[in-house]
């Protein structure tokens, strides 16, 4: 028996590559599936499965993918209706692999079709469970994405039926295999690690440990911050069905000289540049969005950008495929071209360029007692803004600045200075507010984690932010 995780931290996802006397089976692909061909052809086996533990909402899968190119079986739990062929597997029924079984466990909760995956060793002793979104290290998958209509307190109640008739019961040596880890905006607070064993969940996690309905519903339910807005998106997609990569690679990956890009910007096109946050603040394409490759590059693609509005890039020469394919995974058909050349195209043709103005956080405490349009731009998450932040700054979420009547209250004369933790999102947040035209900022190096221990910045909490 030989068991992968082929973790991404991009998305805090894990697919997971099953191989047994040479049949494999695959649960949670991404669309990019080059990987678990590469492993089958290493483990001399055929991937026979694909199991899918539910229709994820924040990537789209590569279930179609990868049963095109390899005639696999693509597997859902009870309760999955789909746009395209599928076998919807019964609860408790069994498929041999190898000399192991994989049994199927219904867990509706997180959503209603979702189910859990176990692995069987060849003595049919329970080896391993494959959770999805059911379970996570330290936290459980969030009921709030209303699978079938239902509210997050009814899906809530199915989840608590599904962990403590499902999942607890199991021994406490079965190893848990979650379908994501830390930073995954699936759950509330999931844990470091990106797996687990049964004993130790049942022993640290707060969902596990609640043996009250009620007290569970509550639990899982608070202090829940908006879901990204391209998750029902990419719900849809999973369950209706998509274009395949290469055409999606073959629209996107099409040069573009600086004269062709100029026109489609005019035309309408939104431009993206993926090139490292420091670069891109030394200078760039005017009213050009940044959104790094360094960071969560895909999650704030799809929560920033638009789905039907045609994209253009300007990367890293060489790095424009890795961007593609990262878009596509969670869900963008609609890249059309990128810049030849780079950047670096751009200003030898002597186009117009911007740029952002950084400034280190002992300057920004110098400046605010003489400046009184002084204003400092919190972008990071209300949760993180109310553990601590720099006193009357303005808290102001990435997630909310695509929408321009979020940013109505920056008037001209202010003075802003913007920043997040560590400067990555910041850099983000002011490449939004330069394409709205909103050009007196500066950019705080080094984030929150630098301005804390600077004298004359002065840190407070509020422990009522909502979200």
């Amino acid at each position: 028996m030989y068991v992968k995780q082929l973790y991404t931290n991009c998305l805090s996802e894990a697919a997971y590559f099953i191989e047994s006397g040479g049949v494999a089976v695959v649960i949670d692909p991404l669309r990019d599936i080059d990987v678990y061909l590469d492993l089958a052809r290493e483990r001399n086996a055929t991937i026979k499965y694909i199991f899918e533990t539910h229709f994820h909402a924040d990537f789209v899968s590569g279930h179609l993918e990868l049963a095109k190119a390899t005639g696999a079986q693509i597997v859902f739990g009870p309760d999955a209706e789909t746009g395209f062929d599928a076998y919807v597997a019964k609860d408790n029924e069994e498929f041999a692999i190898g000399d192991v079984t994989i049994k199927v466990l219904h867990t509706p909760g997180h959503t209603l079709e979702s189910t859990c995956y176990l692995l069987l060793d060849a003595n049919k002793a329970p080896h391993a469970v494959f959770t999805g979104d059911t379970l996570f290290v330290g936290d459980v998958g969030r009921p709030d994405l209303f699978s079938g209509n239902l509210t997050k307190e009814e899906l809530a109640a199915h989840l608590f039926e599904s962990l403590n008739n499902r999942i607890k019961t199991l021994p406490d040596n079965v190893i848990v295999y979650p379908a994501h880890g830390p930073g995954s905006a699936c759950g509330k607070n999931l844990g470091p690690n990106t797996y687990s064993t049964i004993g130790e969940e049942k022993s640290n996690n707060y969902a596990l440990l609640a043996t009250d309905k009620a007290q569970f519903i509550q639990e899982v339910t608070s202090g829940l911050s908006t879901p990204p807005s391209y998750f029902p998106i990419n719900a849809k997609i999973n369950k209706e069905g998509y274009d395949a990569l290469q055409a999606v690679m073959n629209k996107a990956l099409q040069p573009l000289s600086v004269a062709a890009f100029k026109e489609k910007s005019k035309a309408g096109a939104l431009i993206l540049d993926t090139r490292p946050a420091t670069e891109f603040g030394d200078g760039f394409v005017p009213e050009s969005i940044s959104i790094g490759l360094e960071g969560r590059f895909a999650e704030w693609a799809g929560s920033l950008l638009p789905f039907d509005q045609e994209i253009i890039l300007v990367a890293t020469p060489g790095k424009e495929e890795e961007t593609v394919v990262r878009m596509a995974r969670v869900g963008f058909e609609n890249v059309n071209g990128y810049l030849e050349g780079g950047f670096p195209a751009w200003e030898a043709a002597g186009e117009e360029r911007d740029m952002i103005i950084t400034v280190e956080a002992d300057e920004l405490a110098m400046d605010i007692p003489h400046d009184d349009n002084l204003v400092i731009v919190d972008v990071r998450k209300p949760g993180e803004y109310a553990n601590g932040h720099i006193k009357d700054a303005l808290s102001l979420p990435l997630g909310d600045m695509m929408d321009p009547a979020n940013l109505a209250s920056l008037e001209e004369q202010l003075n802003l200075y913007v920043h997040c933790q560590g400067g990555y999102r910041s850099i983000i947040a002011c490449s939004i507010l330069k394409r709205e035209g909103i050009h007196n900022l500066r950019n705080v190096e080094g984030g929150f984690a630098k301005m804390k221990d600077e004298k004359g910045l002065e840190v407070v909490q509020e422990k009522n932010v909502l979200n």
